[in-house]
């Protein structure tokens, strides 16, 4: 399949003069922690492992230069199902925190933390008020490029709608801290109205959409000396 789709990296340094932020999607303990669980991982599991790390260190490199950090969690009532996934992150439980790793985040100044209750994150900043705190975000950081990673398909199809998102230029899919679920065949089938996921084939296919629909894919991140 990677021959029939084949997907170009480049590697990327963090201009000073650019204003940049982070955008995590997602890394919290329902899909990143062993066994915490229908949609975490049954195992140590070295995509979302690498995932969390490098989310991690980029995470702390943008705070330390004080460039913003837009944290997305996942947060549902338990009425209320997700199709075509099993019941997960349910309100009040700990997958609804990010993952350790990240969890000194809910105190720094630099970041904001979003609970969102459905799959589109765009939709999920929507308030009370109809105004929405991504946008927000972008525009009083006044924002030209995002990096982002899990989960982020269908965001980066949002955040590239440049009428919305002014001054919004580039989004940056950054492929070592891109991971995506794992729920097998014989997982899948004991799970009502859950649909196969197999991680290593979605987690090509995600990237090589999200290259289609305007993001630019990299491999190697790294900050410009201040």
């Amino acid at each position: 399949m990677k021959k029939e789709l084949p997907l170009e990296e480049d590697s990327l340094v963090l201009a000073q003069d650019v204003k940049t932020g982070l955008i995590l999607v997602v890394v919290v303990n329902g899909f990143c922690t062993v066994g915490a669980g229908n949609l975490a991982p049954m195992k140590p599991d070295k995509q979302i492992s690498d995932m969390v790390e490098e989310s991690a260190r980029l995470a702390r490199l943008l705070c330390e230069r004080k460039w913003p950090v837009f944290a997305f969690l996942d947060s549902h009532l338990p009425d209320i199902p997700e199709p075509s996934f099993p019941p997960h992150c349910i309100a009040g439980t700990d997958e609804t925190r990010l993952v350790p790793a990240l969890q000194w985040l809910e105190n720094e100044p630099n970041a904001t933390l979003r609970c969102k209750n459905c799959i589109y994150g765009f939709i999920g900043s929507i308030q009370e008020d109809d105004s929405n705190l991504f946008v927000d975000w972008v525009k009083n950081n006044q924002i030209k490029t995002v990096y982002t990673q899990i989960c982020v398909l269908d965001f980066v199809s949002s955040a590239l709608n440049r009428r919305i998102l002014t001054p919004l230029e580039d989004v940056i899919a950054y492929s070592s801290a891109f991971a995506t679920f794992d729920l097998p065949v014989h997982v899948a089938r004991n799970i009502s109205g859950a649909l196969v996921h197999p991680q290593d084939l979605m987690h090509h296919i995600g990237l090589y959409i999200a290259k289609g629909r305007g993001a630019r894919i990299v491999s190697e991140v790294s900050v410009a000396a201040l």
